[in-house]
């Protein structure tokens, strides 16, 4: 038999392809090495730890519920019941995406699928293998976390995000390598859980791909929380210690410095998993580590896209690979689809508090030329903001002076991830800051920050 289309991985890139090619009626297998569906997102990734900020945000809130007039005679942690309903959810949505596969007509096919060429895949399941053909291959075969030369991760001491959900109790020390999102929603959790945390970034800046004033919010936000930051630090050993690790590293101004910690966690970005899966079976073209492809997913071998994190200068994202997966599988199927605008897809970091952005940041909007009129309004004068208790942060929109054209929208402060996708719509519709300041907002809402945001491009904020 030949399949239309077979996927290998079953990440959201992968599960969101094949789902929609069964929706088109199309003839698809997706192939899994792990036992449950749902990829490192799922089951190590976007989605257990998303569940452990929420419990860490419930827990901050009960710590603190006598401000609310909730009063209480003790909080106590309960680390395994947290562990526990994490998984839940896990498990839950895996067999989601089980029950969505056979809603659709989908087969999910268990083992490690490989290129062979020609349309053509090896499935290995333990030491059985057989051979498979496909009209059309879909690659989306994730991402795993990089470690820093020379380490290993392990179970009790050296971390990278799956070894870190998997701790029984809350650690009482914790350095983390790596400001980016993965390192700082980290920070957040454990240090809500009350865990002493430090962050070592090798760059001068907390996540250094965000817009400059966001990353001092965020640091500022970080320090009062007590969280201990060394920006501009370079991490020269780690060795096992008896009570955990030693950290020796230089620090901003040079200085050799020294630090011990129970935990570390390498949190320094994601190599693509491009080994092992038969490109050089094939005429795809590699850029480092890798593929490379065009606006239709397509790359150099006939047949055969790719998506997700394996994607030559694409964010690696969990909803970036979804899209990528729905645009494959459209020109696949004969379908009118669009190619991405990268430019207008929104990042998300679910640190405390939370950073929501798109497009351009104002540095980055200015460096290509453009006339820039720059709106700020903080969410000190948002009334929902107050009634939550979270007044920190500010909404900072970029726009074109002449026109009102949005380049950028970048958030810190509460429910930003939400937040954040009001602005993508108003991009992709091609609305302008002066659309944005009349469309009416409802009222107590923390969206009416947004649109305060625009309002300050033409500096006529009300609540500020």
């Amino acid at each position: 038999m030949e399949y239309d289309l077979l996927v290998i991985g079953s990440g959201p890139g992968g599960y969101v392809a094949a789902i929609r090619a069964g929706q088109y009626g199309l003839n698809v297998g997706v192939i899994e090495k792990d036992k449950m569906l749902g990829g490192t997102c799922l089951h190590v990734g976007c989605i257990p730890t998303k569940a452990l900020l929420h419990y860490a945000e419930l827990y901050e809130h009960a710590l603190n519920g006598e401000q609310w007039g909730i009063k209480h005679s003790g909080i106590e942690l309960d680390f395994k019941t947290i562990n526990k309903r994490k998984t839940e959810v896990v498990i839950k949505h895996a067999k989601g995406v089980e029950f969505l596969f056979k809603k659709n007509k989908v087969e999910s096919i268990r083992g490690y699928g490989r290129l062979l060429g020609g349309g053509k895949v090896e499935v290995t399941d333990g030491g059985h293998r057989r051979t498979l053909s496909a009209k059309n291959i879909i690659l989306a075969s994730g991402s795993e976390a990089r470690m820093l030369p020379g380490l290993e991760a392990d179970s009790n001491r050296i971390l990278t995000n799956i070894e870190i959900l998997d701790l029984e109790d809350v650690p009482p020390s914790l350095a983390i390598i790596g400001a980016g999102a993965v390192g700082v929603e980290f920070a957040s959790i454990f240090r809500s859980f009350g865990t002493e945390v430090t962050i070592l970034e090798m760059l001068p800046r907390l996540v250094p791909i965000e817009d400059e004033e966001v990353s001092r919010e965020l640091a500022r936000s970080f320090k009062k929380k007590g969280i201990r930051l060394e920006v501009g630090a370079k991490v020269n050993k780690v060795k096992n210690a008896r009570n955990g690790v030693d950290l020796e590293y230089t620090d901003s101004k040079g200085e050799q410095k020294e630090l011990s910690a129970q935990k570390l966690l390498v949190a320094i970005g994601r190599k693509p998993n491009t080994d092992n899966v038969g490109i050089e079976n094939t005429k795809i073209k590699m850029d480092r580590d890798f593929v490379v492809a065009d606006e239709w997913m397509r790359t150099a071998e006939p047949g055969v896209c790719a998506i997700g994190d394996i994607v030559a200068d694409t964010p690696q994202l969990a909803h970036v690979a979804m899209m990528e997966g729905l645009v494959a599988v459209g020109r696949i199927a004969g379908k009118d689809v669009a190619p991405i605008n990268y430019l207008q897809n929104p990042s998300a970091t679910y640190c405390e508090p939370q950073i929501g952005s798109v497009g351009l940041t104002e540095a980055k909007a200015r460096d290509e030329g453009h006339s820039v009129k720059v709106g700020k309004f903080p969410f000190a004068g948002n009334s929902k903001a107050s009634i939550l208790g979270s007044h920190g942060g500010f909404v900072k929109v970029v726009a074109e002076e002449r026109y009102g054209e949005i380049l950028g929208v970048h958030i810190i402060g509460p429910s930003a991830t939400e937040l954040i996708n009001e602005a993508v719509v108003a991009m992709s519709s091609e609305a302008t800051a002066g659309s944005i300041m009349t469309t009416i907002h409802a009222h107590p809402t923390l969206a009416e920050a947004v649109q305060e945001g625009f309002n300050s491009v033409a500096g006529l904020a009300i609540n500020a």
